[in-house]
């Protein structure tokens, strides 16, 4: 397999990172011990330069960077059922189910989505590092939908540069606390890692804080019973996609994600039933990296969720709903 080639020019906000510290951050590196094997291994150039790992990077300062291809992990396929919606030589795209987790961490060393993808699919893109073949993107364990993945390095690259330049359209279904008055809004915070817990992220004015933008239309606005303030259903629109993105910016702005219980309360759980955060990547538009094809898909919310607004809806007008009838008005 050949080697890939990645360029990432340095912007105001990255002034003065390590050389290595930058390029561990970004996805088709994956780490920093990568990053500095990368370097010493003469595979990355600053303005046409070798530079060392320690190099603070200025701004405007154009990094190239010769991508080795990796050997593909000894990790055991898994033959976990997937819903693919998309498949050809290049990509594929599935939706993923709720209370599973995409690569192997701590805790989930099987059963993993990538465990899946290793038993379907006989290539996967390999420049994410061995144990996150074919990943392009993530999703949390208890968000569900859609998601695209790499079958090849070229198409890995490709669709990581399309998510960086935020030309791939990726919405999310969910449900929050509280009536949201304005029919649209913005969330523009920088988010970074808690220092008191390594779990949470949040909104900062840190140097590492990492520029986040979230935008949310209003689908529906359901009343509640006398210990709610109602509920409202968003479509949020990620142009950054950092971890737990629309959760924390959602809390941030008080409206926590039902059934979050890492940035809002559980509460929901005894009263709806909910068992999970309702967070859903319900559409996802993008331009295929090999063919040029514009692709769309919708996928709507599991059943888990589709029960939760069929139960709101049959409690704000006052008569029974189908599930089909609830959602076809609000999609």
């Amino acid at each position: 397999m050949s080697a890939e080639y990645f360029e990432h020019v340095v912007d105001k906000n990255e002034e003065g990172t390590r050389l290595d510290a930058l390029l561990g951050q970004l996805d088709v590196i994956a780490s920093r011990s990568a990053a500095a094997r990368l370097i010493e291994g003469g595979f990355v150039l600053v303005d046409g330069q070798p530079a060392a790992k320690k190099h603070g990077v200025r701004v405007g300062e154009r990094i190239e960077v010769e991508l080795q291809p990796r050997a593909t992990s000894d990790l055991i396929p898994e033959f976990i059922p997937l819903d693919i919606r998309f498949e050809d030589e290049h990509m594929i795209v599935l939706s993923k189910q709720a209370d599973l987790v995409v690569h192997p961490a701590q805790g989930h060393w099987t059963g993993t989505l990538v465990h899946a993808l290793l038993a379907h699919a006989e290539q996967l893109g390999s420049l994410q590092g061995e144990d996150r073949p074919g990943i392009v993107h993530r999703l949390d364990k208890d968000t569900s939908g859609l998601m695209m993945v790499a079958k090849t390095d070229n198409s890995q690259v490709a669709l990581q540069e399309a998510i960086k330049l935020r030309s791939v359209d990726r919405r999310y279904l969910t449900l929050v606390h509280g009536w949201i008055a304005p029919d649209s809004g913005l969330v523009d915070a920088p988010l970074a890692r808690d220092p008191r817990d390594r779990m949470r992220m949040g909104v900062s004015d840190r140097l590492d804080a990492k520029q986040s933008v979230t935008t949310f239309r209003v689908l529906e606005r359901f009343e509640a019973g006398r210990d709610d303030d109602g509920f409202t259903l968003l479509e949020c629109k990620l142009y950054t996609g950092r971890t737990h993105q629309i959760r924390v910016h959602l809390a941030y702005i008080k409206h926590p994600v039902v059934g979050d219980q890492l940035y809002g309360t559980s509460r929901i759980k005894a009263n709806l039933g909910l068992e999970r955060q309702f967070l859903h990547s319900y559409r996802l538009r993008f331009t295929h990296p090999e063919t040029g094809e514009e692709l769309s898909f919708i996928d709507p919310p599991s059943e888990d969720l589709a029960a939760i607004l069929v139960r709101l809806a049959e409690y704000s007008t006052g008569r029974t709903a189908a599930g089909d009838e609830v959602l076809g008005s609000l999609l």
